[in-house]
């Protein structure tokens, strides 16, 4: 199957000039309809590592959002082997497009393209989502993506940010910028945890992926380091004491909710199941 040529960087550059112009500006599209981000196919080898970076997989339902002429849902599909994959495309003549690109690829069974504004629609069934918008649009959209989508969801932007979300990996591909993202679990707040008979109370304060705060126990406060939290996925030290020397305790869990369930060692020694709950 052979899709429509792009220019690659040129193409990008493009869109950052109509970015520039005006962030409010609606671009005219073949169909009759106005655009929010204007037509730029995806070269062949960035939709390959776009959905490289996402990990996509048989797995996975994955949404292209301004999917154009289906390129990359395809390519999910025939090469990804994605369960299901849905392109959101306003543009009657894309979707056209799209549709016989599926058809040649023989993956219509798996694929569906939707003519519909991709601010109208509901989108949080993807546990892999691709975009190749514009700034201001990813913008818009970051909210739902962050308080609506699973935690764990995977999501690429070819060229553009989300802002001071910043990513948790990027990659370039000639001369092309790709940036991924794992919306991460809210874990901010206060939590509490036993380890035997003692009581131990964290207060964490987060930002998108970055979380920092306090742990209360025994020994008293002290402030977590090395945290990660990676979907849905965290993981802290806190330097405590135990018998009147130094330690470090290692928190290892999975949020579920209103639950972290996981365990705590101290120095690698002494692990001990715990279920962390949110107060």
């Amino acid at each position: 199957m052979t899709f429509h040529k792009s220019i690659g960087a040129l193409a990008c550059a493009a869109l950052l000039v109509a970015f520039s112009a005006s962030a409010q500006n609606k671009f005219p599209g073949e169909g009759g309809v106005n655009l929010d981000v204007p037509y730029v196919p995806t070269p062949q080898n960035v939709v390959n590592r776009m959905l490289e970076m996402a990990q996509a997989s048989a797995n996975d339902i994955h949404y292209d959002l301004g999917s154009g002429d289906g390129r990359i849902v395809v390519t999910a599909a025939r090469d990804f082997k994605v369960k299901k994959g849905v392109g959101i495309e306003i543009d009657p003549v894309r979707i056209k497009e799209a549709n016989a690109n599926a058809k040649s690829a023989g993956v219509t069974d798996r694929v569906t393209f939707m003519q519909t504004d991709l601010f109208a629609f509901d989108f949080t069934e993807a546990n892999v989502l691709t975009l190749y918008l514009l700034p201001d649009v990813n913008l818009k959209l970051r909210p739902t993506i962050l308080d609506r989508m699973k935690p764990g969801t995977r999501v690429v932007s070819h060229a553009f940010t989300m802002g001071d979300w910043r990513p948790d990996n990027q990659d370039t591909v000639d001369g092309e910028t790709l940036y991924f993202w794992v919306v991460p679990s809210k874990v901010g707040g206060n939590w509490e945890w036993k380890v035997g008979n003692d009581t131990y109370l964290a207060n964490f304060t987060q930002m998108y992926q970055v979380v920092t705060g306090t742990v209360t126990g025994p020994s008293g406060q002290t402030m977590i380091s090395n945290s990660v939290l990676r979907g849905e996925n965290f993981r802290f030290d806190a330097q405590v004491t135990q018998g009147g020397a130094p330690v470090t305790m290692h928190f290892v869990g999975k949020v579920a909710g209103g639950q972290i369930g996981g365990a705590v060692d101290f120095g690698g020694k002494d692990m001990t199941r715990v279920t962390a709950t949110k107060k």
